[in-house]
């Protein structure tokens, strides 16, 4: 989703949840709703579609809706959705994101107890004022106090890496445009592939920098404050402030290695630079005379230092500087970003909770280069997300086989599942069924507060299982709140290499998991990875960047990673776990 679709469907999403509130009409919400819906997954960029006037032809986007989108794009507001701020306080709507809280129970809290916040909330529960509105018994009470709790402690939830890569790569785009701008790109933890970006940063060279005014014309900024000669800040519509750090082209190099960061990396770069008689800063590299030396790349500064280039990813790991010159010179050649991606062994279809049929996303895969692809349906037990019985796995059996049959040999379809593993590790198929299955995916949904000695236990008997090829997203976690199970992960990566079971990085943005850390410890330990998008839709397989960071900074070998596999060798290894190889 471009940050422009994300801008317009924040917009209508927002207008469903204040009439929602509001008490309004169901068909009017329903609209609104659908429209955001279109908007949020539309691969193409709003902007492009509306200058070519083709709004209309969207689903859900009719003639109406089409003139609120060009109101929102050409002027930065849009006029009905501020009546409605004025009439239903916006901060009614951080109430509908809490446990238990839907529209009727929202709108009774603030009409019964004029309540308008979550501020407002927390002091009304702890005044116990909230006893007496319907449908809000003890049980939910409890759950609200410790929603709020956990909000007060991640008040500055930080943005997820996907949100604030398009936030950044946008607005560095936009900045290009302008005439005086020689140079603009991501920096920060955004560029080091950060799973959460605390401040998303934009580098921008020029002789000089453009007026503020520059930007103004955007519906995404809001405003732009001129923090000093060097940085501004830049408030987007979507709740978010950007700093954009100038430089002069000649020091580009210095300075993206100042705010790429982490600070513990540049303070030794720095530390490195003075033993050698030089002062790095991220206004340039000088020599011990004060002589300014080449620093226009990044590659010039490090071969200054005696050092070669460390991949951005690498930088959060590449202390001390001694032992990383090597281990840059290994992560470039182990798993380089354009290495072959021959597999995805988890992607859901409209036999569960995915957005596409079988042979909707088979052509999505094609397109994709993909080689073989896992339908990885969910089981049983997940009935939020209509999971699979035994009868529905062999009704789709049947269907993976003929939409085989027309694909011919340019794709291997083979029908999998992601299989819930039980609070108490037992999973969610009886072993007869996970027999007839190419790919097993054990994942946990469910109980994931735990405690790390129940968790620990509960993953290592689903990884023991000798039907269970791919321990999937293991903690659970999703991202920015969720944390998920907290096991013992030295422990799972341990019995995994043992029982040759993959350790999946879930490369959706949402989660991440394995996380850095955890990934590291499987490279150490030998274990397999496989490093898969969990798609539930096509635009979703494109997610595989995210999880090869992860494999990257975890200083994975191509090896090491079975969507990198030459189909034959993968479909040997997976056919072992059936007694079928």
């Amino acid at each position: 989703m471009t940050v422009y679709n994300k801008l317009v469907a924040r917009a209508f999403q927002r207008i469903a949840a204040l009439l929602q509130i509001r008490g309004d009409d169901a068909f009017k919400i329903r609209a609104y709703g659908r429209a955001a819906e279109t908007l949020r997954h539309w691969p193409e960029d709003i902007r492009v579609v509306w200058r070519a006037g083709r709004l209309t032809d969207l689903p859900h986007i009719g003639p109406a809706l089409a003139k609120k989108v060009d109101e929102l794009l050409r002027t930065g507001r849009l006029a009905y959705l501020e009546r409605l701020e004025a009439e239903v306080p916006p901060g009614l709507l951080e109430l509908l994101e809490l446990p238990g809280l839907g529209p009727s129970r929202v709108r009774a809290l603030w009409q019964q107890l004029g309540l308008t916040s979550t501020a407002d909330l927390h002091a009304a529960l702890v005044a116990g004022r909230v006893r007496g509105i319907r449908g809000l018994g003890p049980r939910t009470l409890q759950r609200l106090r410790q929603a709020l709790e956990a909000r007060s402690l991640d008040a500055a939830a930080p943005l997820r890496l996907d949100a604030a890569w398009g936030l950044a790569r946008t607005l560095a785009a936009r900045l290009l445009d302008h005439a005086a701008v020689v140079r603009a790109a991501p920096t920060g933890a955004v560029r080091r592939w950060a799973a959460l970006v605390p401040q998303v940063r934009v580098l921008a060279a020029a002789a000089t920098p453009p007026p503020a005014d520059a930007l103004a014309d955007d519906p995404l900024v809001r405003a732009v404050e001129v923090v000093d000669s060097h940085i501004w800040a830049v408030a987007t519509a979507l709740d978010c402030t950007v700093q954009v750090h100038w430089t002069r082209p000649e020091t580009w190099g210095a300075a993206w290695l100042a705010t790429t960061g982490p600070d513990a990396h540049w303070a030794a770069l720095q530390a490195h630079a003075a033993a050698r008689g030089l002062r790095l800063t991220p206004a340039g590299l000088y020599d011990a005379g004060g002589r300014p030396l080449p620093a226009a790349s990044e590659a010039q500064v490090y071969a200054a230092l005696d050092l070669p280039w460390i991949p951005p990813c690498a930088r959060e790991w590449a202390l001390p500087l001694d032992d990383a010159q090597a281990w840059a010179r290994a992560l470039t050649a182990r798993l380089p970003w354009d290495v072959p991606r021959r597999a995805e062994l988890h992607a859901h279809t409209t036999w569960s909770d995915g957005h596409l049929d079988v042979r909707a996303l088979a052509r999505a895969a094609l397109d994709r280069g993909l080689r073989v692809l896992a339908i990885t349906d969910h089981s049983v037990s997940l009935k939020v997300a209509g999971g699979l019985s035994a009868d529905d796995l062999a009704r789709q059996r049947a269907e993976i086989q003929a939409v085989q049959a027309d694909l011919g040999s340019g794709l291997r379809l083979l029908q999998g599942a992601e299989v819930d593993i039980l609070p108490d590790g037992r999973l969610d198929y009886p072993d007869e069924v996970l027999a007839q299955l190419d790919v097993v995916i054990a994942s946990p949904h469910q109980a994931l507060e735990q405690d790390p000695a129940q968790a620990t236990a509960r993953l290592l008997r689903a990884v023991q299982h000798p039907r269970v090829h791919i321990l999937g997203h293991p903690t659970g976690r999703l991202l920015p709140r969720r944390a998920g199970l907290a096991p013992d992960m030295a422990q799972i990566v341990r019995a995994a290499a043992a029982h040759g079971v993959a350790l999946e990085i879930n490369a959706n943005p949402h989660r991440l998991d394995l996380r850095a850390e955890h990934a590291r410890l499987a490279v150490q330990a030998g274990a397999w990875l496989s490093i898969d998008t969990d798609a539930h839709r096509a635009a979703e397989l494109d997610y595989w960047p995210y999880g090869l960071a992860v494999a990257r900074q975890a200083g994975a070998e191509a090896a090491q990673v079975l969507n990198t596999w030459a189909p034959e060798r993968l479909l040997q290894h997976l056919a072992r776990k059936r007694g079928t190889a």
